[in-house]
């Protein structure tokens, strides 16, 4: 059969050149060779050695231009001036692909950068795949492929793993050993001079012996194709991922509102939550997950049961519990009944169960097949002690029973060391996962009702909002010809309305006088605000005032905030602008975007006013918006309850604020040169919402020193 996809020479290769191969024990060129044979690997492996002869009983070839033809994979483990050279002459073999071992390129200097390019243009010019260069190499457990230098060779398993980090691959294969968790696909992608997370995606979900994606990242380069991979890796299989570096230190102190407050680490969170990627803290969390993933059903409601010996347990699980927004599951009369019959009087028989101290191993097994057989049930946590009546591995194997035939996701807490360490054994072969504590094999569980609630998701749907694109664009050509880098609140204006953004009655006043007519003509009471293109953030200068209810303090509040707004150094003061005040029962919130670099338009939501900055109670989600992500963003802040309305306040149009949200994302969309926007406030009342204050900032004019 032809083969057709690049990737499988990579992963399935019929034969493997060596190309530096060692005679000398410990060294990358041994260890290479040494690897592929303890594994088993079946097909061919051709060491490529100057000085020929015998390498661990295979004859090697003197040079890579003896190779056959159409070798499959190339192993590189020459030094870094000798890579491009062999590079080339692979290529002209017809090799298919190639993973470089041998460091000393971009992660070095500009040198060694320069070099990796090299590398990356010959392999593409041959149609060859590259994995690294800096790589530790690849493993197909399945498929007897260890072509790594790490020592020993993982288990076969369903979970696959790849990360940027040769060391932290030593460190996980080994941690992985002692755990006895096995691997589909295990490969460490180096400096990411060709395949890289994007490609790792693509090829693990469409691979049949891979139930769980694990990675680690420290950096993501195309934000929108990883975007759209993720998400078409985690409708199928979940997805686990570490992201480090996410804060580079330095980063400029941007000057809107949403440049101070969104980072690279809020778009690559925000990319995690659109494409459904589960992001973990650390190793032992990602672990922790992934052995559920690999072992268990995903369950079909939220709700827990857990069983337990010991009370102070069975609480600590139910308060990880309400931590991970799932319920204890109300166990039906019937459950309780058949509990009652079979537990002292002292038992708890409510959810947590506790069979208390004195309980053996059959009693738990009793309780435990009741409890998890409540249709109510969704999930099913065994929580054991060692208590003095309690056989641990009695009890684990009735949990290994069970879970056998129960068709529900299971886990098991056997809390302690050297008293379980059998028990553990024994669930660890049924493939039950097994947790030290509570809360790891609480939040486990939930990751499973996440992950399935995920899968269920209708897709998302994109709304594109009539607009007038043409007076946008006009706006935007007349400030980009008077060379402005910022759009504020009285030069945005045509722009909102270009996109039909619900505003205040505005009127630009350069007099007092014309103040006196705008307020007259709008109604007070009334709001002004200074009118200057240097003047960004109005509250700071006294450049506002509110509530003002006739014209003596209008023609007042006019010549006031004039005046401190022409102390400002190089601020140009046009006049105020008059603007109708929002309805009583007005609540601040604020929305924004910032354009970063990998993942594009990141668009803010959360609490306004001045301390915006202060609380950061935001929430996050890259552009373009769906309907559900809007309607999560605005609900998932912290401060969601005062839009709702507290002590009989009536609630906020949220649906107002959602159309904000939606045609702010498409602003950002449609304007590329737009690279920050500030919405604050938008005053959101029961009847609606209004985008009060704006401000844009717009990238540098080609040819400006941009």
């Amino acid at each position: 059969m032809e083969r057709t996809d690049p990737m499988q020479a990579l992963f399935e290769p019929r034969t493997v050149a060596v190309v530096g191969a060692s005679r000398t024990p410990g060294k990358v060129g041994n260890l290479v060779v040494s690897n592929l044979l303890s594994a088993g690997y079946q097909g061919a492996i051709l060491p490529v050695n100057p000085s020929g002869g015998e390498i661990l009983g295979l004859t090697a070839v003197t040079d890579v231009s003896l190779l056959p033809e159409g070798v499959d994979l190339a192993v590189l483990c020459v030094p870094r001036e000798q890579t491009p050279d062999c590079l080339e002459a692979l290529g002209a073999r017809g090799c298919r692909a190639a993973a470089v071992i041998t460091s000393g390129f971009k992660e070095v200097g500009r040198e060694g950068y320069h070099l990796e390019q090299r590398i990356a243009e010959i392999c593409a010019r041959h149609s060859m795949v590259l994995l690294g260069p800096n790589s530790l190499g690849l493993v197909n457990a399945r498929g007897g492929l260890n072509a790594t230098f790490a020592a020993g060779n993982p288990e076969p398993g369903g979970i696959a793993f790849f990360s940027q980090s040769g060391a932290l691959c030593i460190a996980i294969l080994d941690a992985a050993q002692g755990k006895g968790i096995g691997f589909s696909k295990f490969v460490s992608l180096g400096n990411k001079a060709a395949i890289d997370e994007i490609d790792m995606l693509r090829t693990l979900t469409r691979d049949p012996d891979t139930k769980v994606i694990l990675g680690y990242v420290e950096n993501i380069q195309d934000g929108q194709e990883f975007l759209r991979a993720a998400r078409d890796a985690t409708a199928v299989k979940p997805v686990i991922m570490i992201k480090s570096g996410s804060t580079p230190a330095g980063a400029r102190a941007a000057s809107s509102h949403t440049g101070a407050m969104a980072g690279a680490e809020d778009a690559c969170q925000a990319a995690f939550v659109q494409s459904g990627v589960i992001r973990a803290s650390g190793i032992e969390e990602m672990f922790h997950l992934a052995l559920a993933f690999a072992t268990q059903p995903l369950p079909t409601g939220p709700n827990l049961c857990v069983v337990t010996n010991s009370g102070g347990p069975g609480i600590l699980a139910a308060d990880a519990a309400e931590r991970a927004r799932i319920t204890l599951a109300p166990l039906r009369g019937q459950t309780i009944e058949e509990l009652r019959a079979i537990l002292p009087p002292h038992a708890a028989l409510y959810n947590p169960v506790d069979i208390i101290g004195d309980a053996r191993a059959d009693r738990f097994a009793q309780a435990l097949r009741i409890a998890a057989a409540d249709p109510l049930a969704h999930m099913v946590l065994a929580l054991i002690t060692p208590t003095p009546a309690m056989i641990a591995e009695e009890a684990a194997q009735a949990v290994a029973d069970l879970a056998r035939e129960l068709g529900k996701p299971m886990a098991a807490c056997f809390m302690g060391e050297t008293k379980v360490a059998g028990a553990r054994e024994i669930l660890r072969r049924a493939g039950v996962p097994c947790y030290d504590y509570p809360e790891p094999a609480v939040e486990a569980l939930a990751a499973l009702f996440r992950h399935a609630e995920w899968k269920k998701r209708p897709l998302p749907v994109e709304v594109c909002y009539m607009s007038n694109k043409f007076m946008a664009q006009d706006v935007m050509a007349k400030a980009r010809a008077k060379g402005y880098r910022e759009l504020v609140e009285f030069q945005a204006l045509d722009l909102l309305r270009a996109y039909g953004l619900p505003v205040p009655k505005t009127e630009l006043a350069r007099t007092s006088d014309e103040a006196a007519r705008a307020a007259k003509a709008i109604g007070y009471p009334v709001a002004l605000k200074i009118a200057s293109p240097q003047i960004s953030h109005k509250t700071d200068v006294g450049g506002v005032a509110v509530n003002i209810g006739d014209e003596e303090n209008l023609r007042r509040a006019f010549l006031s905030i004039t005046n401190r707004a022409r102390r400002v150094k190089e601020a140009y003061v046009l006049g105020c602008l008059v603007q109708e005040m929002a309805p009583r029962g007005s609540r601040e919130v604020f929305a924004g975007f910032k354009r970063d670099a990998q993942f594009g338009p990141l668009v803010l939501f959360g609490l306004g006013g001045v301390y915006v900055e202060v609380l950061r109670d935001v929430s996050c989600r890259l552009a373009p918006l769906s309907l559900s992500d809007v309607g999560e963003m605005v609900r998932e802040i912290r401060s969601y309850p005062l839009l709702r309305g507290v002590r009989g306040e009536p609630p906020v149009d949220f649906r107002a604020i959602e159309d904000v949200l939606l045609t702010l994302s498409q602003i950002a969309v449609d304007f590329p040169e737009i690279t920050e926007c500030d919405f604050n406030p938008v005053m959101a009342h029961p009847g609606g919402a209004l985008v009060v204050d704006a401000r844009f900032t717009l990238a540098p004019a080609l040819g400006n020193g941009g």
